[in-house]
């Protein structure tokens, strides 16, 4: 079999014309070109064309334009284009910390209940006994199950945030 391979490089092909800049942008933006949000249809399409892109994968812009007008649009679209995509990726990044925060977090708080109930349980019960067994055992395995998600998401899904990030 073969195997499929990403694409090194993805390249997005866009032509300006005032057609075009209508479908590029929201229509019912009223503001001045290069801040007018982008369309549905046009950001799908990029995200579509980006798809199959790997974190550290170039992607190239190529704009064609008939007229020397139509070139003098090409700049608010790429200025718009990439202030869209900025503010994609830091609302990304804040929600990739907020993930790393909140799995972090709770990883500390399970040793912690296990450290905590390795000290205080020994104090409490008696050491020759096998209720100090059953508790402390108990409790490893509550707090290593309570744990066992954060350490999955923290070892496995943090690729995908990484991609959404850079693409």
């Amino acid at each position: 079999t073969m195997k499929k391979t990403l694409p090194e490089k993805v390249n997005i092909f866009l032509t300006m014309s005032p057609e075009a800049v209508e479908e590029h942008f929201n229509k019912n933006d009223p503001a001045p070109i290069y801040k007018r949000q982008l369309s549905q249809q046009f950001e799908q399409y990029i995200r579509l064309a980006t798809a199959p892109a790997r974190r550290h994968t170039v992607i190239q812009y190529h704009v064609t334009s008939k007229s020397e007008s139509d070139r003098q649009l090409t700049e608010p679209l790429i200025y718009a284009v990439k202030r869209h995509f900025t503010s994609v990726e830091i609302k990304k990044k804040a929600e990739f910390e907020r993930f790393k925060r909140r799995n972090y977090a709770l990883l500390f708080i399970g040793l912690s209940i296990i450290m905590l109930a390795h000290i205080v349980i020994p104090l409490f019960v008696d050491t020759e006994g096998s209720l100090q067994t059953v508790l402390l055992t108990g409790l490893d395995i509550f707090c290593w199950v309570m744990m066992w998600q954060p350490i999955d998401k923290l070892l496995f899904s943090w690729n995908s945030f990484l991609k959404e990030i850079n693409t």
